[in-house]
């Protein structure tokens, strides 16, 4: 059975208008810091509010929709993450602002886990050629947010953050129309029961989520260091440190697009092992070829979006194989991978901002090289072949869910 087109579609610009709301606070900031007096401090904990918000009870939601089929967050989700942002540019106080964030997280949360668990559903046999327009549309929506962002407050002022409720309205009402459909994917395990012999392998999953990890720290060291690094290091004016950065990003969607059908054709895992061997070296020789601050232009951008390339197209492998080795809780597995390994990736970037102030940029860079090797370590603990499990069409009374 193929991919469901009109459904994946749904779902992957619902996981772009949703992940536009990740990258639009940050755009954000700089503008809160003057309208409402705040410190540096202050506004990182803004981003923090959203950030911990959104991945502590990924998980805890992924278990809850595992339970029971809750295809209603999915809207509620996307409404109340772009509803927080909307919100925050009116916020009167830093306690609204804040609690504006809180919001916008756990939008997000509800988001994740139950649309992901839906996109398997209708990525069809080949999972990982149909999760990659998911994993794409999130990928799009995290890379045009501060555009979005700064296109509206712009035009609009700070209160321009109320356009964030636009896009976010239009696609829950497209998928709360489309729900009594989406629930004919469910897989006919809600009512015949889970077979033991389709069992949740976790102890394969708790290495892949350190992977995950390991990975979404090199990725987010990426996203933070690269501007500061075209800036810093290169001598770029800022507005060009921050066109490399959406090179890279962009770039990271095609590696999205690219690596779900070569996951389907050569194994999840080696497509892990090829990622994270191949940003290594280029992390690394980035490093190497451009800390003279000689290099040409042209060439520093082509190293970028390879780099972002490789690095990205492991994405749609390890959602696909999280829920691979955990059948039976695809909302937990999908609140892992999209949520709480993210995060906890990102909490070693101030590490990664230590290392920089001591050390210089350069070695900030080298340092997410090394993660990038540390990840390839993890990604071979992973077990040699894949899980055997039967395709499971919806609807069929004999066999547990197996996708």
């Amino acid at each position: 059975m193929g991919m469901d087109k009109r459904g994946m579609a749904l779902l992957a610009f619902g996981h772009l208008t949703d992940d536009i709301n990740q990258s639009f606070i940050a755009a954000v900031l700089p503008f809160l810091i003057i309208s409402l007096h705040l410190s540096y401090t202050a506004a990182a904990t803004l981003v923090l509010g959203q950030a911990i918000s959104s991945s502590v009870i990924q998980p805890a939601i992924g278990h809850l929709a595992d339970k029971r089929a809750l295809p209603w967050l999915i809207p509620v989700g996307l409404l109340l993450a772009g509803g927080g942002i909307a919100f925050m540019g009116i916020a009167p106080s830093f306690g609204w602002a804040f609690l504006a964030a809180l919001v916008s997280g756990i939008g997000v949360a509800c988001f994740h886990p139950e649309a992901a668990r839906f996109a398997n559903y209708l990525a069809g046999e080949k999972k990982a050629t149909g999760m990659r327009w998911f994993a794409a549309g999130g990928n799009v929506g995290f890379a045009i947010g501060p555009l979005f962002a700064t296109a509206a407050i712009a035009t609009w002022g700070l209160r321009g953050t109320l356009a964030a409720i636009v896009p976010v309205s239009i696609l829950a009402l497209l998928i709360f129309i489309d729900i009594p459909r989406l629930k004919t994917f469910l897989p006919a395990r809600r009512k015949a029961g889970t077979l033991p012999e389709f069992g949740d392998d976790w102890t394969s999953f708790v290495k892949l989520s350190l992977f995950v990890t390991v990975r979404s720290m090199t990725y987010l060291g990426m996203v933070t260091f690269i501007p500061l690094y075209a800036i810093g290091v290169l001598h770029y004016a800022p507005a060009i440190g921050a066109t490399l950065l959406t090179t890279f990003l962009l770039s990271g969607v095609l590696g999205t697009i690219a690596g779900g059908p070569l996951a389907d054709r050569f194994g999840r895992r080696v497509i892990l092992l090829g990622s994270m061997a191949g940003s290594c070296l280029l992390v690394a020789g980035f490093v190497a070829l451009t800390h003279n601050g000689t290099t040409p232009i042209a060439v520093v951008f082509a190293l970028a979006a390879v780099t972002g390339f490789a690095l990205v197209a492991s994405q749609t492998a390890f959602i696909v194989l999280g829920q691979e080795y955990l059948p039976n809780r695809l909302g937990v597995a999908s609140g892992v991978t999209l949520g709480l390994g993210v995060s906890l990736g990102g909490m070693f970037t101030p590490v990664l901002g230590a290392i920089a102030d001591a050390h210089g940029l350069s070695a900030s860079l080298l340092t997410i090289a090394a993660l990038c090797l540390i990840a390839l370590g993890f990604a071979f603990t992973l077990p040699l072949h894949a899980r055997k499990l039967p395709y499971v069409k919806s609807g069929n009374p004999k066999i547990a869910s197996a996708s």
